[in-house]
């Protein structure tokens, strides 16, 4: 005979006592289906809460993503464009480059030596800006061009800064050589009476070399310097008469003879256009003229090729 359990439950009266009597078999059949799913129970309360501890932290780590990828994004344009700028700057460069050669060529002024150049001077590849690209490998490569760009650029930049400085030197003893180059008529007005070269003398009758321009005009007409220079002399000599003679560096030198009156002192600074004397008939003379005179390294030069206006 198979044992059975007994099972005795009050159900509340005072003498309401119930027996129920089971097989021992079914009833550990029923106790361990019961452990069973209390156990499953449990797996599975405790599976949900793993599962949605997860999901919570997975969405913190989004958000954390989500946010340093913007914080990327925005760094990335702010290198894109600083870039940009970058690239801005050396096409500056490049302008002001082709700026100098045009105004060298005009004014026909070489190179420095150790002149700059802007050859390897390139642009951001377009790949570097490519949106297809991964962010950080954008964002990476940004930087590294950036950087490389930015030196070159700098390079360039103090480079040129040696050029127009050169350039402006130059310039400068251009402007100071233009201005001390003889280029104007002594005098307002009168006649050439006597041209540069050999003539005959007009007090000894024989050929000789005339080393200036007599310019005829009546008596007290103004001289005025063809050029800036220095007065070295300003007095009376010999068959000059009264005479100015001025340096004007570079080796050019004027001469303005036969002087009624000299208005300028030994060592005075005079500027092109300034009055320096007035015709006269002082020395050697046979009426009032100017004996106007160019000379070269001493050599002395027809004074027509000086007058420009």
């Amino acid at each position: 005979m198979k044992k059975r359990l007994k099972i005795w439950f009050h159900s509340g009266g005072s003498s309401d006592i119930k027996e129920i009597s089971v097989y021992k078999p079914l009833a550990l059949f029923f106790f361990f289906l019961m452990l069973g799913a209390v156990g499953g129970l449990s797996y599975l309360g405790y599976d949900y809460y793993h599962l949605k501890k997860i999901s919570f932290d997975n969405a913190s780590l989004n958000k954390v993503l989500e946010s340093q990828t913007g914080e990327l994004v925005n760094q990335r344009k702010q290198v894109q464009t600083f870039a940009r700028e970058i690239e801005r700057l050396k096409t500056q460069v490049k302008n002001l480059a082709r700026l100098e050669d045009q105004v060298r060529l005009i004014a026909d002024i070489q190179k420095r030596g150790d002149s700059s150049s802007l050859i390897g001077i390139g642009g951001l590849p377009e790949n570097e800006l490519d949106p297809d690209l991964p962010l950080e490998t954008r964002h990476s490569n940004l930087i590294r061009e950036m950087h490389q760009q930015l030196n070159q650029a700098q390079a360039a930049a103090s480079g040129k800064t040696l050029d127009f400085q050169d350039l402006i030197n130059n310039l400068e003893k251009k402007k100071n050589l233009l201005a001390s180059t003889p280029s104007i008529k002594p005098i307002d007005g009168g006649w050439i009476t006597s041209r540069f070269g050999y003539r005959k003398s007009p007090f000894t009758g024989k050929r000789s070399f005339h080393s200036g321009l007599d310019i005829s005009n009546r008596s007290g007409t103004e001289i005025i310097a063809t050029a800036n220079g220095k007065v070295t002399y300003a007095a009376r000599k010999m068959y000059f008469g009264n005479l100015v003679v001025i340096d004007h560096g570079y080796g050019k030198v004027t001469k303005y003879a036969h002087c009624k009156d000299i208005l300028v002192k030994r060592g005075q600074k005079v500027k092109r256009g300034e009055v320096i004397a007035t015709v006269g008939n002082t020395g050697q003379s046979t009426g009032p003229h100017l004996h106007y005179e160019v000379r070269t390294n001493g050599v002395p030069e027809n004074p027509l090729k000086y007058i420009l206006n």
